[in-house]
């Protein structure tokens, strides 16, 4: 390999390399101590010194050294794990560069001349390799080429980075390289003679954590399945945890059944995943959260800036990020001011003179008359070009959207198709109906259901409402001077006021604005209407749940005892249902879509639902709720860290984290008393997550004491339960005041402020890295879950033992993995085999093609037929595919190894005999096996001697078809059709291959010849009466079966017992050695020019 000219003393280097060549102006060496067998010392200490110092010699025992004649620096410029590779370098050198630099009289422009070309060479290589799209394609050229000597895996395994660490061994340590591709952690260390190589799928990761070991306390600790690894001596361990944790999340949403997690766009080609692209996401997933902005948007500028905040009356220091359709602004601290313009609102950007006391000022107008001004923006002219740029696009389309809609008005009736109506009444017969009537749907509510059908208030009507004029009147003091709408600046003053409960009137308008969702109203002003127009009449199995739920939703709430919410939340949960199929409808949205009836429009709680779904808490509602179980496994770590006390007292968090569950799904709503929740849900609107977090650790913290001594999960739920119903709102407690223990009620605007004092460093960057920490591990749970099922369904209808059908699963999985991994250099298409959802409705997550099925058949098969075991394994996946669809399952497939493994030879034989008849062996199949076919010959003694009396062949076999036919009755199997003379030469063919090495050798091919014989003698007399031809030849299986039980040496090398736990702990090994060995054959290209 060639390598960027480096400098070296060679007067030193000689110590440790011996020149093998050498010639005026090259020395090609190998290092000292290497090829020496016996383990010199000398091997030795020179690998333990490379190891120790992570050195590329260590990896490259050769090299070739440009030296100039008098001079005492030289230069390395090319390095190989072999001898050969180098040599080959030193022949392009001898033949392109040698003689040119003869003709040169100045040494030192011959030098510069060779390093020159080199550069060149490694130019030319970088542009076609994996290197061009890094940050230091040199550097990284290097570290690929010492993985791929190492580890032999083929050039699709895409390396992302690598780092120089210790691999621990119990008390041992191991100085080391860890190489990490977007498949497999990788580990190599070479000490002290002592190769160790590691390598682990990251399907096979179930955790990573940060722990303490003794004195060391950055430890990243790797579990598997089967065992643990332990990591240390990181410069960066935070930024190495980080790069972990993506890829281990990306290959486990790529590979495992996610349960409707999506993979972004940029991730899914594995060739395209960087270190730079990792750190990338990284900063866009965590921009996204803390905004809360949609999941499509792409970061585009990152920059440091102050922003002058009015309230304050100074410029505030932070950093502003763009997007596609945002400008955001954070400050240092977070959550201390943060800004959220939409691209929508902005009316213009202007750059303003600098000055010394406003250097670089930029002024952004929005169109509610206000203007913001930005200074110390260190590529100013980059950044307000680049957003005029997106401000023209943006204002083109919403052009041609307003074009649109104005030539789709001209072309309907001057009647509007929605008309306000309260009073909208269903007969009985329509209620019953799944399929949503017409009626409902042409009618929506243009006004929140609260001002309709509010609760009454008659206790204390005049306190209720002078504590809402007062919020109304703080609300509209802080407007003033804050700002209102989206943009506005959101401080700590905000948060405070949200805490004490947003005012009735207030609270839809403010929860539009926090979430966002009034910038998708407005950029999709008739879409609510198109998508209940287009699923008018349409019936799923989604409506089916919508109308079970329907009236489970808020049932003491008067609005949801009448016909008009209940119409209302039909459609806003149909349209959503039908807007994102794949996730379509799942509980507790009723729940969160009916309390967002009561304060919105109808089309306005269609776009919350919309913003809580797939921005504020994305992937909660799926089919598994995976985003909701992340964030238990989240809430059990953070109990760790910000509650001790309680996790010393229990260790076994998760039966706390398993009953926040509903606080997740439903923000508290279906826990607390309803004025209490909504407060949660103006909190969760405004600082998203991170408050049912907060809240969340609050309440365990205020139960620290009665959780611990809690004697089962029973008690400790029921402790939460009762405490969750005593905290009231501070309006209600009038009400509740002559209740028994009334005096130990909690306020919800204490529990709120107490939740942020004392846990205000739950941050939106902590929780992003805990939830791609944690999310690997509920996948992993997901999956065992997914093993379990498949092996319950298959246990039944088999033998194998359960640890055998465990170790067949992992097997199976890994195939279907490896084709994922490398592509379709085995597979016999491009396309992966179908994925998880490929068996719908049924519990088959992986399925195998062809060419994997032959893999697996040729690592387990007892019956090993040489060259022609190729031919059998693709008749077998011929006859297992029963659906044509080129793919065989789990289950089929250990079927088939019961039956050779475990059944009695009748079934073996019949499985013989299936697979050289069709549709397992068609007619116009050729034979790609060198093997050639049998001699057969009918030529035998017509009688032989049977316990010691002399039957002929018609007596003996006519007396073996009777057994046959009493024990086919009892089986009552379908009969199978008869073999040909074609098919019968395969079948034998298939025998013969099956005896080739085996010690008894010559006895089985003298006895399959007899058998041959007497089948073909059986056969011809069954043309008794017809004319001889192949056409009319043919045997059925029992007669066939008969043949073969009448040589005991078949009969025992048939019936021969194999384990076939052995053949699993081989195949294990063996099936990365020889997938990766032939893909390296495959794609390998050569490097030297």
């Amino acid at each position: 390999m060639w390598i960027t000219p480096e400098e070296v003393a060679l007067k030193n280097a000689l110590k440790l390399w011996v020149t093998d060549r050498s010639n005026d102006y090259f020395l090609l060496q190998h290092r000292r101590g290497h090829g020496d067998t016996g383990g010199k010392i000398t091997g030795l200490l020179v690998g333990a010194l490379d190891t120790v110092l992570d050195s590329n010699a260590r990896v490259a025992p050769f090299r070739i050294v440009l030296h100039v004649p008098g001079s005492q620096v030289s230069w390395v410029i090319a390095s190989g794990a072999t001898i050969e590779e180098v040599q080959k370098h030193w022949k392009w050198l001898d033949q392109n560069l040698l003689p040119y630099m003869a003709v040169l009289e100045n040494k030192e422009d011959a030098a510069s001349f060779v390093q020159g070309k080199v550069k060149g060479l490694i130019a030319e290589e970088v542009l076609g390799g994996q290197a061009a799209r890094e940050d230091d394609p040199a550097r990284f050229r290097e570290d690929l080429a010492r993985f791929e000597q190492r580890f032999g895996l083929p050039q699709r395994e895409k390396l992302v980075t690598h780092y120089s660490c210790c691999c621990w061994k119990g008390h041992v340590p191991r100085q080391g390289s860890l190489y990490l591709t977007t498949n497999h952690i990788a580990f190599y260390s070479f000490l002290l003679g002592k190769e160790v190589k590691l390598l682990v799928p990251w399907a096979e990761v179930t955790r990573l954590e940060r722990v303490s070991v003794g004195l060391l306390t950055d430890v990243i600790r790797v579990h598997t399945r089967r065992k643990q690894r332990d990591f240390s001596m990181f410069l960066n361990v935070d930024e190495v945890m980080r790069v972990m944790c993506q890829l281990a999340d990306i290959a486990l949403r790529r590979l495992l059944d996610s349960g409707g997690l999506t993979l972004d766009q940029s991730l899914q080609d594995s060739t395209n995943i960087t270190k730079r692209v990792l750190e990338e996401q990284a900063l866009r997933q965590y921009v996204l959260s803390l905004f809360g902005l949609p999941r499509a948007e792409r970061l585009q500028e990152v920059m440091s800036c102050l922003v002058w905040t009015p309230h304050a009356r100074c410029h505030t220091p932070g950093t502003v990020y763009t997007t596609d359709g945002y400008l955001c602004f954070s400050s240092r601290e977070e959550g201390h001011c943060t800004l959220i313009i939409p691209l929508t609102e902005i009316l213009s950007i202007e750059k303003a003179e600098s000055t010394s006391a406003l250097p670089n000022p930029v002024i952004i107008s929005v169109r509610c008359k206000r203007a913001f001004q930005l200074i110390e923006l260190l590529h100013r002219d980059e950044l307000v070009e680049n957003i005029r740029h997106r401000l023209r696009d943006l204002h083109w389309k919403q052009n041609l959207i307003c074009g649109h809609e104005q030539r789709k008005k001209s072309t309907i009736s001057s009647t509007p198709y929605y008309t306000f109506c309260y009073d909208t009444v269903q007969s009985d017969e329509e209620d019953s109906s799944v399929i949503i009537s017409d009626k409902a749907l042409r009618h929506t509510v243009h006004t929140d259901l609260v001002s309709t059908f509010h609760p009454s208030q008659s206790d204390a009507p005049n306190k209720t409402s002078n504590t809402e004029q007062v919020r109304e009147r703080l609300w509209e003091e802080h407007f003033t001077e804050f700002g209102r709408g989206v943009h506005m600046f959101r401080t700590d003053k905000i948060r405070k006021l949200v805490a004490l409960g947003i005012p009735e009137s207030l609270r839809g308008e403010l929860w539009l604005n926090f979430s966002d969702a009034c910038s998708s109203l407005a950029a999709h002003p008739n879409y609510y209407a198109d998508l209940l127009e287009k699923c008018r009449g349409e019936s799923s199995i989604a409506t089916e749940e919508i109308e079970r739920d329907l009236h489970r939703s808020l049932p003491e709430h008067p609005a949801f005892q009448n016909e008009t919410g209940i119409s209302a939340l039909r459609r806003v949960l149909t349209a959503y249902a039908f807007r994102n199929p794949a996730i379509g409808y799942c509980q507790s949205m009723n729940i969160l879509a009916s309390v967002m009836l009561l304060y919105t429009k109808e089309e306005e709680a269609f776009w919350l639902l919309v913003t809580v779904c797939e921005r504020m808490l994305p992937d909660y509602f799926n089919r598994r709720v995976i985003g909701a179980q992340v964030d238990q496994s989240v809430l059990e770590e953070l109990i760790r860290e910000r509650l001790p006390e309680l996790s010393e007292r229990i260790p076994d968090l998760s039966p706390l984290a398993s009953a926040s569950l509903t606080w997740f799904l439903t923000l508290f709503i279906s826990a607390l008393p309803f004025r209490s929740a909504l407060c949660v849900l103006d909190c969760f609107f405004y600082l998203g997550i991170r408050a049912v977090f907060q809240i969340a650790l609050a309440v365990l913290d205020a139960n620290t004491a009665e959780l611990s001594s809690c004697s089962d999960d029973g008690h400790a739920l029921m402790i939460l339960t009762s405490f969750l119903e005593q905290v009231r709102h501070e309006e209600e407690s009038h009400v509740c005041a002559e209740d028994a223990g009334a005096s130990h009620r909690l306020n919800i605007t204490t529990l709120i402020t107490d939740a942020h004092e004392k846990f205000c460093g739950v941050s939106v960057k902590h929780v992003e890295m805990l939830r791609s920490r944690q999310r690997v591990q509920v996948l992993q749970v997901h999956e065992d879950s997914t093993k379990d099922n498949a092996l319950r369904l298959v246990t039944a209808d088999v033998s194998l033992s359960q640890q055998d059908l465990s170790e067949l699963y992992d097997l199976f999985k890994t195939e279907h993995f490896v084709s994922l991994y490398w592509g379709d250099g085995v597979s016999s298409s491009s396309a992966s085999p179908a994925p998880p959802a490929a068996a719908a409705g049924s519990a088959e997550h992986y399925v195998v093609d062809r060419a994997q099925f032959k893999s697996l058949y040729e690592l387990l098969t007892p019956w090993s037929c040489g060259t022609h075991t190729d031919t059998v394994a693709q008749r077998a996946f011929t006859l297992l595919d029963q659906d044509r669809d080129g793919l065989v399952t789990f289950s089929h497939f250990t079927q088939m190894l019961d039956l050779l493994y475990c059944e009695e030879l009748n079934e073996k034989i019949r499985l013989l005999y299936r697979l050289h008849i069709p549709p397992a062996l068609s007619e116009d199949a050729e034979d790609s096996s060198p093997l050639k076919s049998p001699v057969l010959s009918s030529t035998r003694p017509l009688c032989v001697s049977a316990n010691g009396e002399r039957q002929s062949y018609e007596e003996q076999l006519q007396q073996m078809l009777q057994d046959l036919s009493r024990g086919k009755q009892k089986n009552e199997e379908k009969p199978l059709p008869h073999m040909n003379q074609h098919q019968f030469i395969q079948f034998c063919k298939t025998l013969y291959s099956m005896f080739q090495g085996d010690p008894g050798e010559a006895e089985l091919f003298q006895a399959i010849g007899m058998v041959t014989s007497l089948v073909l003698q059986i056969g011809e007399a069954r043309q008794s009466g017809e004319s001889r031809s192949e056409e009319h030849w043919s045997a059925s299986f029992e007669q066939i079966l008969a043949s073969l039980l009448t040589e005991p040496v078949l009969v025992s090398f048939l019936e021969r017992p194999v384990q076939l736990r052995a053949r699993i702990s081989a195949a294990k090994p063996r099936q990365y050695q020889e997938r990766a060995g032939l893909l390296m054959i495959q794609h390998t290209h050569p490097r030297v020019p």
